[in-house]
């Protein structure tokens, strides 16, 4: 007996009992995040979906606006350990990574101990990431890129799950360092933090004495979040998104056969391919925190913004247009055909004929 194609397309493919439980916990992470910190439903959707992803977070926004406080609000909901390092031009690697002191041991003998820094850790907040000299930078690539850290000849593992959500402040550039490229490209999403509308503000004034957030009236047991990473190790990616995250890709460089025009006249360089990496992993997580057990076209278009806009290159024309890399990107969604087919977009499609 011939086993279809589509019988095994179908095998492959969550049952709404198996993913269940996963869309619960997120479902309840997402109404205490909500309540905790107003006004930024859409961003936690999004950090949620780069932790689902194993991946790290670069958050841009104006000093005050509630950026801290998520990351701290998302160690307690998720009983994950938390630290956090204010970045400054002073900033040496050890005092992230960790430093060897000499200490005396038992039978008066003295050591080289290891002492860990603050890099040890389930979510680490970078604050102000861009303030930190190019090589203290450098020293978190290893840590982001190989959860490890190599450090006089030894490498320690760093905890599981691990991830660094960083935020940098795009208003006051005197004694910044801007990340170079391949920092950049370890995140897997650049999100915007904007400052809430009056609605949300009259309310934060309302209901917030001082900032103060109110205290998260349920947390997700390790269980539950295991449970939730394994949900996504099996979210079922079908071969024409694959394709389709191939393509967009691609289509991000200057010459290539499916480039926009806003990419012919607007990038220097593309996106790598740990861009389509990054967005097959993230499509998946948007695909399980909606309820859907099988990655669609739809979830690709959602997260491709925040995984495209810090691996693109624009000109010095872009500038000049004033034309960023969120333009460039919802251009090339725009005419990108899903189905690679390149249908004219005024095609009618002739009603089927019916059946004798």
């Amino acid at each position: 007996m011939t086993v279809s194609n589509d019988t095994h397309e179908q095998a492959k493919v969550l049952q709404p009992a198996e993913i269940a439980p996963a869309v619960e916990g997120a479902t309840k992470l997402l109404e205490q995040l909500d309540r905790i910190l107003l006004g930024h439903a859409q961003l936690h959707r999004m950090v949620l979906v780069g932790i689902l992803s194993r991946g790290h977070i670069l958050l841009e926004g104006q000093p005050g606006v509630g950026k801290t406080q998520m990351i701290k609000a998302l160690g307690q909901l998720m009983n994950l350990r938390f630290n956090r390092v204010q970045f400054t031009p002073d900033l040496m690697p050890g005092d992230i990574l960790g430093t060897h002191i000499l200490q005396e041991v038992d039978g008066g003998q003295r050591e080289m101990l290891f002492k860990e820094g603050p890099v040890f850790t389930n979510i680490l907040l970078a604050d102000e990431i861009n303030r930190a000299s190019p090589k203290t930078q450098s020293a978190m690539l290893e840590a982001m890129q190989e959860r490890q850290v190599s450090l006089m000849g030894a490498t320690r593992p760093l905890p599981d799950p691990f991830f660094v959500l960083a935020s940098q402040n795009p208003i006051e550039l005197e004694g910044t360092y801007p990340l170079p490229e391949a920092q950049l490209d370890r995140f897997l999403f650049k999100l915007r933090v904007d400052a809430p509308d009056p609605d949300v503000l009259e309310q934060i004034i309302g209901t917030r004495r001082h900032g103060e957030p109110p205290a998260p009236q349920w947390t997700m047991s390790h269980e539950q979040l295991n449970v939730m990473f394994g949900v996504m190790q099996r979210m079922y990616l079908p071969r024409a998104v694959s394709r389709y995250i191939a393509r967009l890709v691609a289509a991000t460089h200057p010459g290539a056969a499916e480039a926009t025009e806003g990419v012919s006249q607007y990038v220097t360089w593309g996106a790598s391919p740990r861009a389509a990496i990054a967005m097959a992993e993230a499509a998946r997580g948007y695909a399980l925190i909606h309820a859907r057990p099988t990655v669609g076209f739809e979830d690709v278009r959602a997260v491709a913004p925040a995984v495209l806009n810090h691996r693109m290159i624009l000109n010095y024309k872009a500038k000049f247009d004033r034309v960023d890399t969120f333009d460039v990107i919802h251009g090339l969604l725009d005419k990108l055909d899903e189905t690679g087919l390149n249908l004219p977009g005024d095609l009618e499609v002739a009603p089927a004929a019916p059946r004798a």
